[in-house]
């Protein structure tokens, strides 16, 4: 009696190679992944992913290598093609129509007809509504596309996929700019297709979400494929090494730094209904981890001490000296530096170059009888850019153009431009990979060390606790705990940062 031969897995490239004329950007990719398994492709900013992610979606055509889905050879002249034979990308922020209704933009190109070939709309929105209960969600499929979340947004590209039967679904960085409740349902989802028999490609650089969402991993390296594991069978610890290629015993290389006098002092800072009675110090050589879950107000905080936003009542000074509130130049003039969550709307001016983003808060320090030239932006921006090693071959490199932690990089060479005396960072690695994670934790220790205060607010425990001196936490815009680097354990951080002021007292 024969056996009955394996299936062939709905995707599977070998030593798939892509260059833009003299860069590599792909040596040797190779993914194979299974019909009812979710699989996720990590690796360093640079890898090779989103190459080898746009291989399969018609974006490029490979240069070699072999690119089979459901075991037939297969080479997509076209992102339509590729669409047609089975595959949907989900990218991180979707690109809906947005002057288009949620149905219209699920079945944008092939609207259900009725006789005369009319658009029947109430067949489109009744099968709208089958494909987001069969999601388990809630979207009303009449509403325009314009104001929707992007958690929502990319809900309605995995509906869209559904309809077109989509038998492999690839989630490049999707939880970046959801919420921890987004994330949860968009995982939901994940598995119950999961469950349908479906194939699906993860793409993340946070190890809870690998290790949550995930079957199997596959580790890529500098355009190379480097292994694949089974989740169960490996650590994060295993997965950084992969990634890296080196051993990384310490992603957090906090070093002792002597703590001199206050340098930030919040007394009783309060805005109604976001946050009350903030009291907040953080001293010359210390870095301050600001913790709390999402919602619980750490960006405002943050936001009213730069001056960003207005606070109804309370205090800041600098060294002793009050800062004016809702003013950022009177912030900026006291010393104060601040790196928002959101780098490329708050952090770059995305479409200039690293130079003029460099060069952009002390522009008028520079230069010389109101003239400001592009040689004396190169002058001052180049030390800086070099100091934090941005890996770009020119200064003039559009910021738009560069990866995630360089783009990182590049915000906190503009702000150590100004020679702050406190440096106000909020979520410092979001969205960077774990090398540059690890580059990014060495400058922050370096700087402390030089006698710059830190207040670093992160929605990563372990980089809370592996960074900070002192642990301040915040729930539902109050402090619950202020807790020394010993005592900062995360079952302490997490009891603080979800129980209110008087339980903890």
């Amino acid at each position: 009696m024969g056996t009955t031969p394996a299936a062939a897995p709905v995707l599977e490239l070998r030593d798939v190679s892509k260059s833009f004329g003299p860069v590599v950007a792909l040596r040797s990719g190779s993914l194979r992944v299974e019909a009812g398994s979710i699989h996720a492709l990590i690796g360093e900013n640079g890898a090779g992913k989103s190459t080898l992610v746009k291989v399969v979606a018609g974006v490029h055509r490979r240069d070699s290598g072999t690119f089979e889905l459901g075991g037939e050879p297969v080479d997509f002249p076209s992102t339509a093609e590729s669409k047609k034979s089975g595959v949907a990308v989900i990218y991180q922020e979707p690109t809906l129509f947005p002057d288009l209704s949620v149905t219209e933009n699920i079945f944008m190109g092939r609207q259900i007809l009725a006789r005369g070939r009319r658009i029947d709309r109430h067949a489109m929105y009744a099968e709208a509504e089958r494909l987001f209960d069969r999601l388990g969600v809630r979207i009303d499929p009449r509403r325009p596309a314009e104001g929707l979340s992007i958690a929502d947004q990319q809900i309605i590209e995995i509906a869209k996929a559904i309809s077109l039967d989509a038998r492999l679904l690839v989630m490049d960085e999707p939880t970046a700019a959801l919420s921890g409740v987004e994330v949860d349902r968009l995982f939901a989802v994940a598995r119950s297709l999961r469950d349908e028999g479906r194939a699906l490609v993860f793409i993340s650089h946070r190890f809870d979400e690998v290790f949550d969402l995930a079957d199997t991993v596959t580790v890529m390296r500098d355009g190379s494929y480097i292994d694949t594991l089974t989740i169960a069978d490996t650590t994060p610890s295993e997965l950084v090494s992969l990634m890296v290629g080196r051993d990384v015993d310490d992603l957090f290389p906090k070093v002792a730094a002597e703590i001199g006098e206050p340098v930030l002092q919040v007394r009783g800072l309060n805005r109604a209904g976001v946050f009350h009675d903030i009291d907040l110090e953080v001293r010359a050589g210390e870095i301050v981890g600001l913790a709390g879950l999402v919602g619980a107000g750490r960006s405002e905080v943050a936001r009213a001490v730069f001056g960003v936003d207005s606070y109804d009542s309370g205090s800041v000074t600098v060294s002793g000296k009050a800062v004016k509130g809702n003013d950022p130049r009177s912030a900026i003039r006291a010393g104060m530096a601040f790196i928002p969550e959101d780098r490329r709307k708050q952090g770059l001016v995305i479409d200039s170059s690293v130079t003029r983003n460099v060069a952009g808060v002390i522009r008028r320090n520079i230069a010389k009888a109101g003239l400001l030239t592009s040689s004396m932006e190169n002058r001052a921006a180049g030390p800086w850019a070099g100091r934090l090693e941005v890996k770009t071959s020119a200064l003039d490199m559009n910021a738009a153009t560069m990866s995630g932690g360089n783009q990182q990089k590049v915000v906190i060479a503009k702000w150590l431009a100004t020679d702050p005396k406190l440096l106000i960072i909020d979520e410092p690695t979001r969205g960077i990979d774990v090398g540059t994670k690890a580059e990014v934790h060495r400058l922050l220790s370096e700087l402390a060390g030089q006698g710059l205060a830190i207040l670093m607010i992160s929605s990563e425990l372990p980089e809370v606790l592996g960074m900070a001196d002192r642990v301040v936490v915040l729930c539902e815009g109050r402090v619950t705990a202020e807790l020394d680097r010993a005592d900062a354990t995360p079952e302490a951080v997490m009891h603080a940062a979800t129980h209110h002021l008087e339980d903890v007292r």
